[in-house]
C-alpha cells in the first residue's frame, strides 16, 4: 500500500499506507471517546441537499437532479439545536468544487461539533482539549513525529489585529490600499492582479499567503476577532472596529479549524446570504438559492452557542509528518 506515481494500472492502490490508515482508525476512536465521555450526542446529518452555501470562497458540487453536496454539515446541525438536540457533534465527508492540491482534496473529512450556552473563547478550550487528546490520550502512545517534542505547550491566543501587526508590519483595520499593498508585497510576491484589490481582497491575501502560513510554527496558534466583514455565520460585537466573534486554529502554516460565536438573527442571516449571492453574481460564479431551511430554523430560535468545524484529513497528516492530505485518506481525488 502506499502513494503510487506510476502507470494507471496502479492507480487502483491505495495513496494512504496501512500503518496511515491503522492510525487514522486510532485517530477516529479517540474523537469519539472525547465526545462520549462528555455525553455530546453523535448525530448524522444528510450529505445532498436542496440547498448550498453562498459563500463567495467555496463553490459547491452538483448532482445531475440539481441537488447540492454539502460543503459543510452546519446548516443540518443547526436545524437540530433549533429544535432542541443540545449539544451535538458530526464526523462527515464534505466536498468542495476546485479544492485540489497538496493541502485540498474536493472530499475530505470534517469534524464538527456545537455548544450551546458557550461563546468562542469557552469553545478555543475544548478544541485545544480534543487535539491534545488526539495526540496523546491517556490509554495510548502518542502520534509521531510529536512523541519527542509534544506540541510546543499550551496554545496560544492571539488578536486578528496582533497576529497582522506582528507578522505582516500592518494594521488590517486602518491601513489603506497602498499600506496593504507595500507591507504584504515585503512578505511575499504580488498577483497581477493586485492593483485591483480592495480592502475585502487585501484580508484574503494578507491570511492566505503571509500572515496564516507562519501561525502555529512553535504551538498551534488561535486567531480570533476578525474583522465584521469577515463575520460570516458569526455574531458581531459592537466596538470601535466591531468585530466578529470567530476564530481560527493555526498549526504549522496551516489553518486547521474555523470556529463561530453562531449567529442567531434570522434577518441579519437572509442579509448576509443576500449579499453573498449579489458577490457571486458580480463575479460570475454558481448562485446556488439560499437555505430556506436554516432561515426558518433560526426564526424558530437558535439557542445561543458556539460551533466549530476541523479538518481531520489535516490534523492526521501533521500528527503523521505527511507531505499532503492524499497521504492521509484511503483514495484522494485522482484514485477514487
Amino acid at each position: 500500500m502506499g502513494r503510487s506515481h506510476g502507470p494507471m494500472t496502479e492507480a487502483w492502490r491505495p495513496s494512504a499506507s496501512l500503518e496511515t490508515l491503522k492510525a487514522r482508525a486510532a485517530l477516529l476512536a479517540r474523537i469519539r471517546a472525547f465526545f462520549a465521555e462528555r455525553a455530546v450526542l453523535e448525530v448524522d446529518t444528510p450529505i445532498v441537499s436542496a440547498y448550498a452555501t453562498v459563500d463567495c470562497h467555496i463553490d459547491s458540487l452538483r448532482t445531475t437532479e440539481g441537488r447540492w453536496l454539502q460543503t459543510s454539515p452546519e446548516f443540518p446541525m443547526k436545524r437540530l439545536l433549533a429544535a432542541g438536540s443540545g449539544p451535538i457533534w458530526q464526523l462527515c465527508h464534505v466536498f468542495r468544487a476546485g479544492d485540489d492540491g497538496r493541502l485540498h482534496n474536493p472530499e475530505f473529512m470534517m469534524l464538527e461539533w456545537y455548544r450551546p450556552g458557550w461563546d468562542h473563547h469557552r469553545l478555543m478550550s475544548e478544541v485545544e482539549e480534543l487535539v491534545q487528546v488526539c495526540v496523546h490520550d491517556r490509554e495510548n502512545p502518542p502520534f509521531p513525529p510529536f512523541s519527542k517534542g509534544g506540541m510546543g505547550g499550551t496554545f496560544k491566543r492571539r488578536s486578528y489585529r496582533d497576529a497582522w501587526l506582528e507578522l505582516a508590519g500592518v494594521d488590517p483595520f486602518a491601513a489603506s490600499l497602498g499600506e496593504f499593498a507595500t507591507a504584504l508585497g515585503a512578505h511575499h510576491a504580488l498577483p497581477e492582479n493586485a492593483a485591483r484589490f480592495d480592502h475585502e481582497a487585501w484580508l484574503d491575501f494578507g491570511m492566505g499567503f503571509v500572515v496564516g502560513p507562519r501561525l502555529g510554527r512553535d504551538a498551534p496558534c488561535f486567531v480570533h476577532d476578525f474583522p465584521a466583514s469577515q463575520a460570516a455565520l458569526a455574531r458581531v460585537r459592537a466596538g470601535a472596529p466591531p468585530l466578529a466573534e470567530r476564530f481560527e486554529l493555526f498549526w504549522q502554516g496551516l489553518e486547521l479549524a474555523n470556529g463561530f460565536h453562531e449567529l442567531g438573527d434570522a434577518a441579519e442571516q437572509r442579509r448576509r446570504f443576500e449579499q453573498d449571492q449579489e458577490r457571486r453574481e458580480q463575479a460570475g460564479q454558481p448562485v446556488p438559492p439560499l437555505d430556506a431551511h436554516l432561515l426558518a430554523a433560526l426564526e424558530s430560535g437558535l439557542p445561543d452557542c458556539a460551533g466549530v468545524a476541523l479538518g481531520v484529513d489535516r490534523l492526521l497528516m501533521l500528527l503523521l509528518g505527511l507531505p499532503d492530505v492524499a497521504s492521509a485518506m484511503a483514495f484522494d481525488w485522482g484514485r477514487a
